[in-house]
Protein backbone atom coordinates (compact mmCIF):
# COMPACT_ATOMS: atom_id res chain seq x y z
CA UNK A 1 0.00 0.00 0.00
CA UNK A 2 1.28 3.45 -0.93
CA UNK A 3 1.96 6.24 1.54
CA UNK A 4 -0.12 9.38 1.86
CA UNK A 5 2.74 11.29 0.24
CA UNK A 6 2.61 8.95 -2.76
CA UNK A 7 -1.06 9.74 -3.18
CA UNK A 8 -0.39 13.47 -2.93
CA UNK A 9 2.12 13.24 -5.75
CA UNK A 10 -0.28 11.18 -7.87
CA UNK A 11 -3.01 13.76 -7.37
CA UNK A 12 -0.69 16.63 -8.29
CA UNK A 13 0.59 14.84 -11.38
CA UNK A 14 -2.94 13.96 -12.49
CA UNK A 15 -3.81 17.66 -12.35
CA UNK A 16 -0.87 18.68 -14.52
CA UNK A 17 1.67 19.70 -11.88
CA UNK A 18 5.23 18.85 -12.90
CA UNK A 19 7.36 20.80 -10.40
CA UNK A 20 7.51 21.60 -6.71
CA UNK A 21 9.61 24.52 -5.43
CA UNK A 22 10.96 24.27 -1.94
CA UNK A 23 13.58 23.59 0.69
CA UNK A 24 13.67 20.19 2.42
CA UNK A 25 13.23 19.65 6.16
CA UNK A 26 12.47 16.84 8.55
CA UNK A 27 8.69 17.28 8.53
CA UNK A 28 8.79 17.22 4.71
CA UNK A 29 10.93 14.07 4.48
CA UNK A 30 8.02 11.80 3.69
CA UNK A 31 6.97 14.08 0.85
CA UNK A 32 10.39 14.68 -0.68
CA UNK A 33 11.25 10.97 -0.46
CA UNK A 34 8.06 10.14 -2.33
CA UNK A 35 9.07 12.71 -4.95
CA UNK A 36 12.43 10.98 -5.32
CA UNK A 37 10.82 7.58 -5.76
CA UNK A 38 8.08 8.69 -8.14
CA UNK A 39 10.12 10.48 -10.81
CA UNK A 40 6.89 12.17 -11.94
CA UNK A 41 7.56 15.57 -10.42
CA UNK A 42 10.83 17.44 -10.09
CA UNK A 43 12.03 19.03 -6.87
CA UNK A 44 13.17 22.57 -7.67
CA UNK A 45 15.55 23.25 -4.84
CA UNK A 46 16.02 26.87 -3.72
CA UNK A 47 17.99 28.50 -0.90
CA UNK A 48 15.10 30.22 0.87
CA UNK A 49 11.42 29.26 1.11
CA UNK A 50 10.38 32.81 0.23
CA UNK A 51 11.97 32.19 -3.15
CA UNK A 52 10.01 28.96 -3.53
CA UNK A 53 6.73 30.87 -3.22
CA UNK A 54 7.87 33.67 -5.55
CA UNK A 55 9.07 31.12 -8.09
CA UNK A 56 5.76 29.27 -7.97
CA UNK A 57 3.94 32.58 -8.47
CA UNK A 58 5.97 33.38 -11.59
CA UNK A 59 5.54 29.81 -12.87
CA UNK A 60 1.76 30.14 -12.51
CA UNK A 61 1.75 33.61 -14.08
CA UNK A 62 3.69 32.40 -17.10
CA UNK A 63 1.93 29.08 -17.68
CA UNK A 64 -1.54 29.88 -16.37
CA UNK A 65 -1.46 26.51 -14.60
CA UNK A 66 -1.36 25.48 -10.95
CA UNK A 67 2.12 25.77 -9.42
CA UNK A 68 3.26 24.23 -6.13
CA UNK A 69 5.67 25.18 -3.36
CA UNK A 70 6.44 23.49 -0.05
CA UNK A 71 7.97 24.32 3.29
CA UNK A 72 8.78 22.35 6.42
CA UNK A 73 7.23 23.01 9.81
CA UNK A 74 7.55 26.27 11.75
CA UNK A 75 10.17 28.64 10.30
CA UNK A 76 10.28 26.69 7.04
CA UNK A 77 6.75 27.26 5.87
CA UNK A 78 6.61 30.64 7.63
CA UNK A 79 9.19 31.87 5.12
CA UNK A 80 6.68 31.16 2.33
CA UNK A 81 4.34 33.89 3.48
CA UNK A 82 5.70 36.90 1.57
CA UNK A 83 5.77 35.06 -1.75
CA UNK A 84 2.30 33.68 -1.09
CA UNK A 85 0.95 37.17 -0.42
CA UNK A 86 2.46 38.18 -3.75
CA UNK A 87 0.82 35.25 -5.55
CA UNK A 88 -2.55 35.90 -3.90
CA UNK A 89 -2.57 39.58 -4.78
CA UNK A 90 -1.39 38.84 -8.33
CA UNK A 91 -4.27 36.35 -8.69
CA UNK A 92 -2.27 33.36 -9.85
CA UNK A 93 -3.04 29.73 -8.86
CA UNK A 94 -0.53 28.44 -6.31
CA UNK A 95 -0.77 25.49 -3.93
CA UNK A 96 1.42 25.64 -0.82
CA UNK A 97 2.12 22.46 1.11
CA UNK A 98 2.92 23.51 4.67
CA UNK A 99 4.36 20.67 6.70
CA UNK A 100 3.49 20.80 10.41
CA UNK A 101 4.77 19.54 13.77
CA UNK A 102 3.46 16.15 15.02
CA UNK A 103 -0.30 16.44 15.45
CA UNK A 104 -0.17 15.10 19.02
CA UNK A 105 2.06 18.06 19.95
CA UNK A 106 -0.10 20.78 18.45
CA UNK A 107 -0.99 23.27 21.17
CA UNK A 108 1.86 22.34 23.49
CA UNK A 109 4.30 25.06 22.36
CA UNK A 110 6.39 22.30 20.84
CA UNK A 111 9.72 22.93 19.10
CA UNK A 112 9.12 25.11 15.99
CA UNK A 113 5.37 25.23 16.60
CA UNK A 114 3.32 27.79 14.71
CA UNK A 115 -0.30 27.72 13.56
CA UNK A 116 -0.05 27.77 9.76
CA UNK A 117 -3.78 27.54 9.14
CA UNK A 118 -4.13 30.88 10.94
CA UNK A 119 -0.96 32.49 9.59
CA UNK A 120 -1.84 31.87 5.95
CA UNK A 121 -5.54 32.68 6.08
CA UNK A 122 -5.05 36.31 5.03
CA UNK A 123 -3.09 35.36 1.91
CA UNK A 124 -5.17 32.45 0.62
CA UNK A 125 -8.53 31.52 -0.86
CA UNK A 126 -8.40 28.17 0.99
CA UNK A 127 -6.40 27.07 4.02
CA UNK A 128 -6.97 23.87 5.97
CA UNK A 129 -5.26 21.51 8.41
CA UNK A 130 -5.19 17.78 7.69
CA UNK A 131 -5.60 15.86 10.95
CA UNK A 132 -5.91 12.31 9.63
CA UNK A 133 -4.77 10.45 6.50
CA UNK A 134 -8.38 9.94 5.50
CA UNK A 135 -8.97 13.70 5.31
CA UNK A 136 -6.13 14.48 2.96
CA UNK A 137 -7.36 13.36 -0.52
CA UNK A 138 -10.54 15.43 -0.35
CA UNK A 139 -8.89 18.47 1.24
CA UNK A 140 -6.11 18.42 -1.35
CA UNK A 141 -8.68 18.20 -4.13
CA UNK A 142 -10.69 21.12 -2.69
CA UNK A 143 -7.52 23.17 -2.26
CA UNK A 144 -6.45 22.70 -5.86
CA UNK A 145 -9.98 23.47 -7.07
CA UNK A 146 -10.09 26.69 -5.04
CA UNK A 147 -6.70 27.79 -6.38
CA UNK A 148 -7.51 27.29 -10.06
CA UNK A 149 -11.11 28.58 -9.96
CA UNK A 150 -10.50 31.60 -7.74
CA UNK A 151 -7.02 32.30 -9.15
CA UNK A 152 -5.33 32.47 -5.79
CA UNK A 153 -3.34 30.65 -3.14
CA UNK A 154 -4.49 27.47 -1.43
CA UNK A 155 -2.62 26.12 1.60
CA UNK A 156 -2.75 22.55 2.88
CA UNK A 157 -1.19 22.07 6.33
CA UNK A 158 0.01 18.49 6.89
CA UNK A 159 1.68 17.12 10.05
CA UNK A 160 4.92 15.43 8.95
CA UNK A 161 4.04 11.94 10.19
CA UNK A 162 0.88 11.81 8.06
CA UNK A 163 2.98 11.83 4.88
CA UNK A 164 4.53 8.52 5.96
CA UNK A 165 1.33 6.67 6.84
CA UNK A 166 -0.13 4.05 4.52
CA UNK A 167 -3.45 4.76 2.84
CA UNK A 168 -5.56 3.23 0.06
CA UNK A 169 -6.07 5.03 -3.23
CA UNK A 170 -9.23 7.11 -3.58
CA UNK A 171 -11.25 8.56 -6.43
CA UNK A 172 -10.14 12.09 -5.49
CA UNK A 173 -6.57 11.62 -6.70
CA UNK A 174 -7.58 10.09 -10.03
CA UNK A 175 -9.78 13.03 -11.05
CA UNK A 176 -7.79 15.90 -12.60
CA UNK A 177 -8.43 19.40 -11.30
CA UNK A 178 -8.52 21.87 -14.18
CA UNK A 179 -10.10 25.29 -14.34
CA UNK A 180 -13.63 25.05 -15.69
CA UNK A 181 -14.36 26.86 -18.96
CA UNK A 182 -17.09 29.46 -18.47
CA UNK A 183 -18.77 32.36 -20.19
CA UNK A 184 -19.34 35.31 -17.87
CA UNK A 185 -20.95 38.55 -18.99
CA UNK A 186 -23.55 41.03 -17.74
CA UNK A 187 -27.20 40.59 -18.60
CA UNK A 188 -28.66 42.30 -21.69
CA UNK A 189 -30.33 45.12 -19.76
CA UNK A 190 -27.07 46.07 -18.04
CA UNK A 191 -25.28 46.12 -21.38
CA UNK A 192 -27.99 48.37 -22.83
CA UNK A 193 -27.54 50.77 -19.92
CA UNK A 194 -23.78 50.84 -20.52
CA UNK A 195 -24.27 51.45 -24.22
CA UNK A 196 -26.68 54.33 -23.51
CA UNK A 197 -24.14 56.04 -21.24
CA UNK A 198 -21.33 55.59 -23.76
CA UNK A 199 -23.43 56.76 -26.70
CA UNK A 200 -24.32 59.95 -24.82
CA UNK A 201 -20.70 60.71 -23.94
CA UNK A 202 -18.49 63.14 -25.83
CA UNK A 203 -15.08 62.11 -24.45
CA UNK A 204 -14.68 58.48 -23.38
CA UNK A 205 -11.41 57.18 -21.94
CA UNK A 206 -10.72 53.49 -21.30
CA UNK A 207 -8.64 52.46 -18.28
CA UNK A 208 -7.65 48.81 -18.67
CA UNK A 209 -5.72 46.35 -16.55
CA UNK A 210 -4.66 42.72 -16.34
CA UNK A 211 -8.25 41.56 -16.83
CA UNK A 212 -7.84 42.40 -20.52
CA UNK A 213 -5.56 39.37 -20.97
CA UNK A 214 -6.91 37.38 -23.91
CA UNK A 215 -9.08 40.27 -25.13
CA UNK A 216 -6.59 42.54 -26.88
CA UNK A 217 -8.39 42.62 -30.23
CA UNK A 218 -11.78 43.15 -28.60
CA UNK A 219 -10.35 46.09 -26.64
CA UNK A 220 -8.91 47.73 -29.76
CA UNK A 221 -12.20 47.26 -31.63
CA UNK A 222 -14.15 48.87 -28.79
CA UNK A 223 -11.72 51.79 -28.60
CA UNK A 224 -12.16 52.31 -32.33
CA UNK A 225 -15.94 52.39 -32.01
CA UNK A 226 -15.79 54.85 -29.09
CA UNK A 227 -12.84 56.85 -30.48
CA UNK A 228 -11.46 56.46 -26.99
CA UNK A 229 -7.83 56.69 -25.83
CA UNK A 230 -6.72 53.62 -23.88
CA UNK A 231 -4.78 54.09 -20.64
CA UNK A 232 -3.28 51.03 -19.00
CA UNK A 233 -2.49 50.14 -15.43
CA UNK A 234 0.90 48.53 -14.83
CA UNK A 235 -0.36 44.93 -14.75
CA UNK A 236 -2.17 45.54 -18.01
CA UNK A 237 0.92 46.77 -19.87
CA UNK A 238 1.86 43.45 -21.45
CA UNK A 239 -1.69 42.83 -22.73
CA UNK A 240 -2.66 46.30 -23.93
CA UNK A 241 0.06 48.57 -25.29
CA UNK A 242 1.21 46.54 -28.32
CA UNK A 243 -0.44 46.91 -31.76
CA UNK A 244 -2.80 49.42 -30.22
CA UNK A 245 -3.20 52.74 -32.07
CA UNK A 246 -5.35 54.03 -29.20
CA UNK A 247 -2.77 53.48 -26.44
CA UNK A 248 -1.78 56.67 -24.62
CA UNK A 249 0.43 55.14 -21.95
CA UNK A 250 0.21 54.34 -18.29
CA UNK A 251 -1.14 56.27 -15.35
CA UNK A 252 -0.44 56.05 -11.64
CA UNK A 253 2.62 56.72 -9.52
CA UNK A 254 4.87 55.04 -12.09
CA UNK A 255 3.07 56.35 -15.15
CA UNK A 256 3.42 59.52 -17.14
CA UNK A 257 1.47 62.60 -18.00
CA UNK A 258 -0.46 61.51 -21.10
CA UNK A 259 -2.30 58.71 -19.33
CA UNK A 260 -3.12 60.98 -16.41
CA UNK A 261 -4.37 63.71 -18.75
CA UNK A 262 -6.55 61.38 -20.85
CA UNK A 263 -8.38 60.26 -17.71
CA UNK A 264 -8.71 63.69 -16.13
CA UNK A 265 -10.22 65.19 -19.32
CA UNK A 266 -12.81 62.51 -20.07
CA UNK A 267 -16.54 62.79 -19.38
CA UNK A 268 -16.93 58.99 -19.10
CA UNK A 269 -14.35 56.54 -17.84
CA UNK A 270 -14.73 52.89 -18.84
CA UNK A 271 -12.74 50.65 -16.48
CA UNK A 272 -11.97 47.21 -17.90
CA UNK A 273 -10.48 44.45 -15.75
CA UNK A 274 -8.58 46.75 -13.42
CA UNK A 275 -8.51 47.32 -9.69
CA UNK A 276 -6.27 50.38 -10.06
CA UNK A 277 -5.87 51.55 -6.45
CA UNK A 278 -4.87 55.23 -6.51
CA UNK A 279 -7.92 57.43 -5.98
CA UNK A 280 -6.11 60.66 -6.83
CA UNK A 281 -5.68 59.58 -10.45
CA UNK A 282 -9.38 59.11 -11.17
CA UNK A 283 -11.43 61.86 -12.85
CA UNK A 284 -13.24 64.34 -10.64
CA UNK A 285 -16.57 64.68 -12.42
CA UNK A 286 -16.81 61.93 -15.08
CA UNK A 287 -19.33 59.13 -15.16
CA UNK A 288 -17.73 55.74 -14.51
CA UNK A 289 -18.57 52.28 -15.85
CA UNK A 290 -16.58 49.37 -14.43
CA UNK A 291 -16.32 45.81 -15.75
CA UNK A 292 -14.80 43.17 -13.47
CA UNK A 293 -15.29 39.45 -12.96
CA UNK A 294 -15.19 40.07 -9.21
CA UNK A 295 -18.34 41.89 -8.25
CA UNK A 296 -16.99 42.88 -4.86
CA UNK A 297 -14.39 45.07 -6.59
CA UNK A 298 -16.93 47.26 -8.32
CA UNK A 299 -16.79 50.82 -7.03
CA UNK A 300 -14.21 50.24 -4.35
CA UNK A 301 -11.63 52.65 -5.83
CA UNK A 302 -13.93 55.36 -7.17
CA UNK A 303 -17.72 55.70 -7.19
CA UNK A 304 -19.23 54.04 -10.27
CA UNK A 305 -22.42 54.88 -12.13
CA UNK A 306 -22.74 51.37 -13.52
CA UNK A 307 -21.01 48.18 -12.41
CA UNK A 308 -20.88 45.18 -14.74
CA UNK A 309 -19.86 41.70 -13.62
CA UNK A 310 -18.16 39.61 -16.27
CA UNK A 311 -14.87 38.95 -18.01
CA UNK A 312 -13.61 41.60 -20.40
CA UNK A 313 -13.36 39.04 -23.21
CA UNK A 314 -17.00 37.95 -22.82
CA UNK A 315 -18.40 41.43 -22.18
CA UNK A 316 -16.87 43.57 -24.92
CA UNK A 317 -18.30 41.92 -28.09
CA UNK A 318 -21.98 42.18 -27.08
CA UNK A 319 -21.39 45.68 -25.69
CA UNK A 320 -19.77 46.87 -28.90
CA UNK A 321 -22.67 45.46 -30.92
CA UNK A 322 -25.03 47.84 -29.09
CA UNK A 323 -22.95 50.99 -29.63
CA UNK A 324 -23.35 53.68 -32.26
CA UNK A 325 -19.82 54.19 -33.65
CA UNK A 326 -18.59 57.70 -32.88
CA UNK A 327 -17.26 60.12 -35.47
CA UNK A 328 -15.90 62.84 -33.17
CA UNK A 329 -12.18 62.17 -32.66
CA UNK A 330 -11.23 65.40 -30.87
CA UNK A 331 -10.65 63.82 -27.43
CA UNK A 332 -8.74 60.89 -28.94
CA UNK A 333 -6.53 63.05 -31.15
CA UNK A 334 -5.77 65.44 -28.30
CA UNK A 335 -4.78 62.50 -26.09
CA UNK A 336 -2.63 60.91 -28.80
CA UNK A 337 -0.78 64.18 -29.46
CA UNK A 338 0.00 64.51 -25.79
CA UNK A 339 1.16 60.89 -25.67
CA UNK A 340 3.53 61.41 -28.59
CA UNK A 341 5.07 64.42 -26.85
CA UNK A 342 5.36 62.53 -23.58
CA UNK A 343 6.84 59.47 -25.27
CA UNK A 344 9.38 61.62 -27.10
CA UNK A 345 10.44 63.29 -23.86
CA UNK A 346 10.86 59.93 -22.14
CA UNK A 347 12.85 58.48 -25.04
CA UNK A 348 15.18 61.48 -25.03
CA UNK A 349 16.21 60.52 -21.49
CA UNK A 350 17.18 56.95 -22.46
CA UNK A 351 20.53 57.95 -23.90
CA UNK A 352 24.23 57.83 -23.33
CA UNK A 353 24.42 61.33 -21.86
CA UNK A 354 27.74 62.42 -23.46
CA UNK A 355 29.52 59.57 -21.64
CA UNK A 356 28.67 61.18 -18.31
CA UNK A 357 28.74 58.97 -15.27
CA UNK A 358 27.04 57.46 -13.38
CA UNK A 359 24.97 55.86 -16.15
CA UNK A 360 21.37 56.97 -16.61
CA UNK A 361 19.03 54.14 -15.55
CA UNK A 362 16.73 55.03 -18.46
CA UNK A 363 19.59 54.20 -20.82
CA UNK A 364 20.03 50.81 -19.19
CA UNK A 365 16.35 49.94 -19.55
CA UNK A 366 16.26 51.22 -23.11
CA UNK A 367 19.20 49.06 -24.17
CA UNK A 368 17.78 46.01 -22.42
CA UNK A 369 14.58 46.54 -24.38
CA UNK A 370 16.49 46.75 -27.67
CA UNK A 371 18.73 43.74 -27.08
CA UNK A 372 16.31 41.31 -25.40
CA UNK A 373 14.57 38.57 -27.37
CA UNK A 374 11.20 39.15 -28.97
CA UNK A 375 9.67 36.59 -26.60
CA UNK A 376 11.70 37.49 -23.52
CA UNK A 377 10.22 37.19 -20.05
CA UNK A 378 11.10 40.19 -17.90
CA UNK A 379 10.96 40.13 -14.12
CA UNK A 380 11.43 43.36 -12.21
CA UNK A 381 12.14 44.44 -8.66
CA UNK A 382 9.92 46.88 -6.84
CA UNK A 383 11.43 50.35 -6.61
CA UNK A 384 13.22 52.23 -9.35
CA UNK A 385 13.68 49.17 -11.66
CA UNK A 386 9.92 48.84 -12.05
CA UNK A 387 9.70 52.52 -13.02
CA UNK A 388 12.19 52.09 -15.85
CA UNK A 389 10.64 48.78 -16.91
CA UNK A 390 7.18 50.34 -17.07
CA UNK A 391 8.44 53.19 -19.23
CA UNK A 392 11.04 51.57 -21.48
CA UNK A 393 10.27 47.87 -21.96
CA UNK A 394 8.10 47.53 -25.05
CA UNK A 395 5.60 44.69 -25.10
CA UNK A 396 4.68 42.97 -28.36
CA UNK A 397 2.17 40.26 -27.49
CA UNK A 398 4.91 37.65 -27.01
CA UNK A 399 6.98 39.22 -24.26
CA UNK A 400 5.90 38.87 -20.65
CA UNK A 401 6.36 41.19 -17.67
CA UNK A 402 6.21 39.73 -14.15
CA UNK A 403 6.64 41.58 -10.87
CA UNK A 404 5.13 42.22 -7.48
CA UNK A 405 2.87 44.91 -8.86
CA UNK A 406 0.08 44.57 -6.29
CA UNK A 407 1.94 43.37 -3.21
CA UNK A 408 4.89 45.64 -3.90
CA UNK A 409 7.62 43.68 -2.16
CA UNK A 410 11.35 44.03 -2.60
CA UNK A 411 13.55 41.15 -3.73
CA UNK A 412 11.13 39.63 -6.25
CA UNK A 413 13.06 39.93 -9.54
CA UNK A 414 15.53 37.10 -9.00
CA UNK A 415 13.11 34.56 -7.44
CA UNK A 416 10.44 35.36 -10.02
CA UNK A 417 13.08 34.79 -12.69
CA UNK A 418 13.90 31.40 -11.17
CA UNK A 419 10.27 30.31 -11.51
CA UNK A 420 9.88 31.76 -15.00
CA UNK A 421 13.08 30.14 -16.29
CA UNK A 422 12.23 26.80 -14.69
CA UNK A 423 8.82 26.81 -16.37
CA UNK A 424 10.17 28.02 -19.74
CA UNK A 425 13.65 26.62 -20.26
CA UNK A 426 13.71 27.63 -23.92
CA UNK A 427 12.90 31.33 -23.39
CA UNK A 428 15.16 34.20 -22.46
CA UNK A 429 14.46 35.44 -18.94
CA UNK A 430 15.83 38.86 -17.99
CA UNK A 431 15.64 40.06 -14.38
CA UNK A 432 15.93 43.80 -13.71
CA UNK A 433 17.05 43.95 -10.10
CA UNK A 434 17.76 46.74 -7.70
CA UNK A 435 20.87 46.44 -5.58
CA UNK A 436 18.74 46.39 -2.42
CA UNK A 437 16.35 43.81 -3.78
CA UNK A 438 19.08 41.55 -5.09
CA UNK A 439 21.05 41.48 -1.86
CA UNK A 440 17.93 40.69 0.17
CA UNK A 441 17.81 37.22 -1.43
CA UNK A 442 21.42 37.19 -2.61
CA UNK A 443 21.89 33.47 -2.01
CA UNK A 444 19.57 32.62 -4.89
CA UNK A 445 22.38 33.40 -7.33
CA UNK A 446 23.64 29.98 -6.28
CA UNK A 447 20.27 28.51 -7.28
CA UNK A 448 20.91 29.70 -10.84
CA UNK A 449 24.10 27.65 -10.90
CA UNK A 450 22.78 24.60 -9.09
CA UNK A 451 19.58 24.39 -11.15
CA UNK A 452 21.32 25.38 -14.38
CA UNK A 453 19.04 28.33 -15.06
CA UNK A 454 20.37 30.76 -17.71
CA UNK A 455 18.74 33.86 -16.20
CA UNK A 456 20.22 37.19 -17.27
CA UNK A 457 20.36 39.53 -14.27
CA UNK A 458 20.81 43.27 -14.83
CA UNK A 459 21.55 45.14 -11.59
CA UNK A 460 20.68 48.83 -11.20
CA UNK A 461 23.48 49.56 -8.74
CA UNK A 462 23.00 53.02 -7.26
CA UNK A 463 24.23 52.10 -3.74
CA UNK A 464 20.92 53.09 -2.21
CA UNK A 465 17.32 52.22 -1.55
CA UNK A 466 16.58 54.62 -4.36
CA UNK A 467 12.80 54.66 -4.46
CA UNK A 468 12.66 55.06 -0.69
CA UNK A 469 14.89 58.10 -1.07
CA UNK A 470 12.50 59.56 -3.64
CA UNK A 471 9.60 59.04 -1.24
CA UNK A 472 11.57 60.83 1.47
CA UNK A 473 12.35 63.74 -0.85
CA UNK A 474 8.67 64.08 -1.78
CA UNK A 475 7.78 64.21 1.91
CA UNK A 476 10.46 66.80 2.64
CA UNK A 477 12.57 64.38 4.68
CA UNK A 478 16.37 64.27 4.56
CA UNK A 479 17.52 60.89 3.28
CA UNK A 480 18.54 58.63 6.15
CA UNK A 481 19.21 54.92 6.49
CA UNK A 482 19.08 54.29 2.75
CA UNK A 483 22.79 53.92 1.93
CA UNK A 484 23.96 50.53 0.66
CA UNK A 485 27.60 49.44 0.77
CA UNK A 486 27.71 47.01 -2.13
CA UNK A 487 30.32 44.58 -3.38
CA UNK A 488 31.27 44.36 -7.02
CA UNK A 489 28.34 42.14 -8.05
CA UNK A 490 30.17 40.95 -11.16
CA UNK A 491 33.08 39.69 -9.05
CA UNK A 492 30.66 37.87 -6.75
CA UNK A 493 28.97 36.28 -9.75
CA UNK A 494 32.28 35.12 -11.20
CA UNK A 495 33.23 33.59 -7.87
CA UNK A 496 30.07 31.49 -8.14
CA UNK A 497 30.81 30.40 -11.68
CA UNK A 498 28.43 32.90 -13.29
CA UNK A 499 29.30 35.24 -16.15
CA UNK A 500 29.83 38.65 -14.55
CA UNK A 501 30.49 42.07 -16.03
CA UNK A 502 30.65 45.39 -14.19
CA UNK A 503 29.81 48.51 -16.20
CA UNK A 504 30.78 51.97 -15.02
CA UNK A 505 31.09 53.76 -18.38
CA UNK A 506 28.06 54.29 -20.66
CA UNK A 507 30.10 53.42 -23.76
CA UNK A 508 30.69 49.91 -22.40
CA UNK A 509 27.09 49.09 -21.59
CA UNK A 510 25.71 47.87 -24.92
CA UNK A 511 28.51 45.36 -25.48
CA UNK A 512 28.31 44.11 -21.89
CA UNK A 513 24.58 43.43 -22.24
CA UNK A 514 25.03 41.80 -25.63
CA UNK A 515 27.76 39.52 -24.26
CA UNK A 516 25.66 38.59 -21.24
CA UNK A 517 22.59 37.83 -23.32
CA UNK A 518 24.67 35.60 -25.59
CA UNK A 519 26.06 33.47 -22.74
CA UNK A 520 24.79 29.91 -22.55
CA UNK A 521 24.10 30.12 -18.83
CA UNK A 522 23.34 32.65 -16.12
CA UNK A 523 24.85 36.12 -16.31
CA UNK A 524 25.07 39.18 -14.07
CA UNK A 525 25.63 42.69 -15.44
CA UNK A 526 26.36 45.11 -12.59
CA UNK A 527 25.60 48.62 -13.86
CA UNK A 528 26.58 51.62 -11.74
CA UNK A 529 23.62 53.95 -12.23
CA UNK A 530 22.78 57.49 -11.17
CA UNK A 531 21.52 57.62 -7.63
CA UNK A 532 19.78 60.98 -7.88
CA UNK A 533 17.75 60.31 -11.03
CA UNK A 534 14.19 61.49 -10.38
CA UNK A 535 11.31 59.32 -11.58
CA UNK A 536 8.79 62.15 -11.78
CA UNK A 537 5.16 61.03 -11.31
CA UNK A 538 2.62 62.18 -13.93
CA UNK A 539 1.14 64.79 -11.63
CA UNK A 540 3.07 66.69 -8.98
CA UNK A 541 0.81 67.54 -6.06
CA UNK A 542 1.17 70.69 -4.02
CA UNK A 543 2.25 68.57 -1.07
CA UNK A 544 4.97 66.87 -3.14
CA UNK A 545 6.24 70.21 -4.45
CA UNK A 546 6.31 71.50 -0.90
CA UNK A 547 8.08 68.32 0.15
CA UNK A 548 10.86 68.71 -2.42
CA UNK A 549 11.37 72.31 -1.27
CA UNK A 550 11.54 71.24 2.37
CA UNK A 551 13.94 68.46 1.43
CA UNK A 552 16.26 70.96 -0.25
CA UNK A 553 16.22 73.31 2.74
CA UNK A 554 16.69 70.56 5.31
CA UNK A 555 19.46 68.91 3.29
CA UNK A 556 21.44 72.15 3.24
CA UNK A 557 20.83 72.70 6.95
CA UNK A 558 22.03 69.15 7.60
CA UNK A 559 25.33 70.01 5.93
CA UNK A 560 24.72 67.80 2.88
CA UNK A 561 24.58 70.37 0.10
CA UNK A 562 26.73 68.09 -2.07
CA UNK A 563 23.80 65.65 -2.22
CA UNK A 564 21.50 68.45 -3.37
CA UNK A 565 24.03 69.56 -6.00
CA UNK A 566 24.24 65.97 -7.28
CA UNK A 567 20.44 65.88 -7.53
CA UNK A 568 20.34 69.08 -9.56
CA UNK A 569 23.26 68.07 -11.80
CA UNK A 570 21.79 64.65 -12.56
CA UNK A 571 18.42 66.08 -13.55
CA UNK A 572 19.43 69.38 -15.15
CA UNK A 573 18.52 68.13 -18.61
CA UNK A 574 15.18 66.69 -17.54
CA UNK A 575 12.07 68.53 -18.56
CA UNK A 576 9.17 68.11 -16.18
CA UNK A 577 6.41 66.40 -18.17
CA UNK A 578 3.47 68.75 -18.68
Amino acid sequence: MATVADHVITALHTSGVRRVYGLPGDSLNGFTDALRRSGELTWEHVRHEETAAFAAAADAALTGELAVCAGSCGPGNLHLINGLFDAQRSRVPVLAIAAHIPRTEIGSEYFQETHPQELFRDCSVYCELVSTPEMLPRILHMAMRAAVEERGVAVVVIPGEIFLQKAPATAWESRPVRAAATVARPDDESLRQAAAILDASQAVTILAGAGVAGAHDELVALADALKAPVVHALRGKEFIEYDNPFDVGMTGLLGFASGYKAIKECDTLLMLGTDFPYQQFFPDHARVIQVDIRGRHLGRRTPVDLGLVGTVADTLPPLRALLRPKADTAHLERSLRHYRRTRKTLDELAINDRDRTPIRPEYVAGLVNQLAADDAVFTVDVGSPVVWAARYLRMNGRRRLIGSFNHGTMACALPHAIGAQTAARDRQVVALAGDGGLTMLFGELITLVQNRLPVKLVVFNNSSLNFVELEMKAAGIVNYGTDLVNPNFADVAQAMGIFGRRVEQPADLEQALADAFAVDGPAVVDVVTARQELSIPPAITAEQAKGFSLYAIRTILAGRSDELLDLVTTNVARRILD
